[in-house]
Parts: C-alpha cells; structure tokens; sequence
C-alpha cells in the first residue's frame, strides 16, 4: 500500500511482533533489521543492523507485561536509532504501561506516568502514539507532540455488524462515561452508569446503577481490562438488576492474575478486545474476540510521516 519507503521505517520490539507485522504488511515495508538480546547480566543489548540515517522512524512497543523489561527495550532501541542519526523517531506504543500513576491519590505517591514521559523523551523519541490512555491528561506530560488514537470506533463498528437489538452501552465507572458516551453516539444507544467504590487497589464494591437495563442487551466499555474484577462484579449486578444479555468491549487485554477465570466464570456473552496488547494462547478462551487495530496505527503513521492531519481519521 506504502510506496515511498525509502526514508520511512518501522522497527519493533518483542513486546508485540504480531501486530507490528501486520502493521508492517498493511503499510508495504518490512520491519527494519534489528536484534534484541540480553546480556548474560540481564541488561538490554540492541543492534540496529540497517542504515537510519535522514530517516523517519516509527518504533512500535507497548509497553505490557513485562512492562520494565518492554519499556527498557524500547528505550535502548529509541537512543540507538538517535545515536545513529535518524531525522525523527516517533515511538509508538499501542499500550502505555503505567498510565494508571498518573496523580497523587495518597501523601508520598510518585506521577509514574510522567515519569515515564520524561524518561522517552530523554531517549530521544521525538513524537509519540498511542491508543485509549487511561487518563487522556497524560498527553499534557510530554513536551513533544501526542497523538492520542480512540479505540472506540473499532469497537463501534464491530458492535454495529453484530446487529445487537435493544442495546444499552453502560459506564462500568464514572471515570469512563466519557468513553460510554462516544459508543453510545456511535452506536445510537442510551447510556447506564455503575456508581462504584474501590476501598483498595483491585477491590471493587457496586452501589447503585444508574439508568434503565431490565431487558436490556447491555455493551459495558472500558479502556482496560485487568484484573477484571471491576468488569465481573458490574456484570454480576447488571444481571441482578434485570439486563437480558451483556458483552465487554475494551482496547486493553491486560488480563493479569485471575482475569481470565473470572471473565470465564462471568454473566457475559463475549468479550471484545483489540490487540494493542497481545493475547496469548492460554488466555484465548471462547468468549474473547480480539479486533485489530493495524489499520488504525498504519494510517496514523502514513498521516504523520506525510505531516498530514491525524484527527480527519476520526471525522
């Protein structure tokens, strides 16, 4: 699809080689030449084994499980590509790991997210992509320009070819009602809210539901999946109160610890996932559906190396 190839370049880490393949396929490049090892220390070792000079880079890593390790390497790649005199570096990550640090909520807690905002711009990354942060303010960490990609029009377009009858997209939290509210528009549906509290880190308490659900095919939204439990437990009282059939959308698939047993264990018909984060085998029980989101991050890259609007992807 991609012809002018000569001074454009994707890299990648270990973090995700599947969709930086696809991403690669879908553009018409093939991944630069690169090898990332360990020394026998531990500490990252990266070769970059083609020219870069004068070239637009684009490093493609998320920063998922493990999240040091992949941060590391994307790190490393970054300044070796800097030291070896590419024009610009873009780093691309489809997820950005410790975005959910990103304020004090308690005496003596660290901005993590900011921190790991100075740290890539430190290695020499000069622009950075990435999808559904978790808290969109974190763009206002870098110095360098963000492009901040929605993953909500990929799940929007999936629920609308599922053809779902008398849907009520529902807000597992108020953090998220923004994002509940864009798939309702997107999808012509009424809005629900699940009024929680969360008296620990991973403990979830549902108080109340606010709008109308009895018969009702509920789509619940969130950025993220983690644990779960806040998507469990909302399942369980939308159940309660009357909702006939309920899926999950969400870009992330973090699914850490006991995640997958409870989404199997769960009132849920399906869970729609993206693969910013890859899902291994293991975890792909029958309800996951996992949408690709190559498409969207070829067409950002191709916008940005041809310095053309990102945001008209979106209109």
């Amino acid at each position: 699809m991609f012809s002018d190839n000569k001074r454009l370049k994707i890299f990648a880490g270990n973090a995700n080689t599947g969709l930086a393949e696809e991403i690669a396929r879908y553009l018409g490049v093939t991944i630069g030449a690169a090898e990332i090892k360990r020394f026998s220390d531990g500490e990252v070792q990266v070769r970059i084994n083609e020219s870069v000079r004068g070239a637009d880079v684009f490093v493609i890593q998320p920063t998922c499980n493990p999240v040091n390790e992949n941060l590391m390497e994307l790190l490393v790649m970054v300044d070796a590509i800097r030291r070896a005199s590419a024009r610009r570096i873009t780093a691309v990550l489809p997820y950005y790991g410790y975005a959910r640090q990103d304020r004090k909520t308690r005496a003596r807690d660290p901005i993590t997210a900011k921190l790991v905002a100075n740290i890539l711009v430190a290695s020499g990354a000069r622009r950075v992509v990435c999808m559904d942060l978790h808290a969109g303010q974190i763009q206002g960490f870098f110095d360098i320009p963000v492009d901040h990609l929605p993953g909500v029009p990929i799940l929007a377009e999936y629920i609308l070819q599922s053809q779902l009858k008398e849907v009520v997209v529902v807000s597992p939290d108020l953090g998220s009602v923004t994002r509940a509210r864009d798939l309702s528009e997107r999808i012509g549906a009424p809005i629900a809210i699940i009024d929680k509290r969360r008296p620990e880190p991973n403990v979830v308490e549902i108080t109340n539901i606010i709008g109308a659900i009895q018969d009702k095919t509920v789509v619940m939204i969130d950025d993220l999946i983690d644990t779960a439990g806040t998507i469990t437990k909302g399942a369980a009282a939308l159940k309660q109160w009357g909702a006939k059939d309920i899926y999950v959308c969400c870009t992330h698939a973090v699914l850490s610890g006991p995640a997958v047993q409870r989404l199997a264990e769960a009132p849920i018909k399906e869970v729609v996932v993206t693969n910013t984060i890859p899902v291994p085998k293991e975890k792909m029980i029958d309800k996951i559906k996992v949408l690709s989101v190559a498409p969207l991050l070829g067409e950002a890259i191709i916008r940005i190396y041809e310095d053309l609007s990102v945001s008209k992807l979106f209109d």
